[in-house]
């Protein structure tokens, strides 16, 4: 059976820019769903990057780190890719697909530092919500991926998928609420707009623990 997806693929415009980045970018930017994400340095997962905004900012001001977007959206994604190539950025690369199967085949077991999941698509409607990401096959997925330590950083303007996130999230038994996060998530437009519509933003930070607690 085809799995549900948290997302459908929108038949938004791309503007020529972002079509030429996602012919001639990708290419240099892009790392194909065959490859193994590693790094000698912190490695730090975006999941649902949208337009780049806050992937572009995170990276300037953490040069130390290298950080891959991922995203299923043509003209979020070409948008990215003009933005790394505009700030001549040597820690971003892109991949263009399902989050979860990115997890799942690209990524070892304790490889990251971080992953920011920022404003996931909330499905408001009751009979919407089994297509939202964090569900607890998700949290256990995630939380494998994060070495010891490594940090969870999760963000939505929806009270009642906050609620539900932030749930989730604590049943896990390898992750612990943080009050820190790998970085300061910066402020988007996206944000902006929905704050000054009255949307409290949630930001939730867990932490993978150094082993799961012992079961009762």
């Amino acid at each position: 059976m085809r799995p549900i997806r948290s997302y459908v693929l929108r038949q938004g415009r791309t503007t020529p820019a972002q079509q030429r980045a996602l012919d001639e970018l990708y290419p240099k930017y892009g790392v194909p769903l065959t490859s193994k994400l590693s790094s000698e340095r912190p490695l730090v997962l975006e999941i649902g990057s949208g337009m780049g905004e806050t992937t572009i900012a995170i990276a300037k001001a953490h040069p130390e780190a290298d950080f891959v977007a991922v995203e299923v959206h043509g003209p979020g994604v070409g948008s990215l890719l003009n933005a790394i190539e505009r700030e001549k950025l040597a820690n971003v690369r892109v991949i263009r697909h399902d989050a979860v199967e990115v997890l799942e085949q690209m990524i070892a077991d304790e490889s990251l530092a971080a992953i920011h999941l920022f404003f996931p698509d909330p499905w408001p409607k009751k009979r919407h919500h089994k297509r939202r990401l964090v569900q607890p096959a998700l949290a256990g997925l995630m939380a494998r991926k994060l070495a010891p330590g490594g940090i969870l950083h999760a963000a939505t303007d929806w009270p009642d998928y906050a609620d539900h996130m932030e749930a989730v999230l604590r049943a896990e038994p390898l992750l612990e609420q943080s009050d820190n996060g790998f970085a300061d998530r910066p402020l988007t437009k996206f944000e902006s707009r929905g704050q000054r519509l009255g949307h409290p933003i949630r930001d939730l930070r867990f932490r993978r623990r150094q082993r799961a607690p012992a079961a009762r």
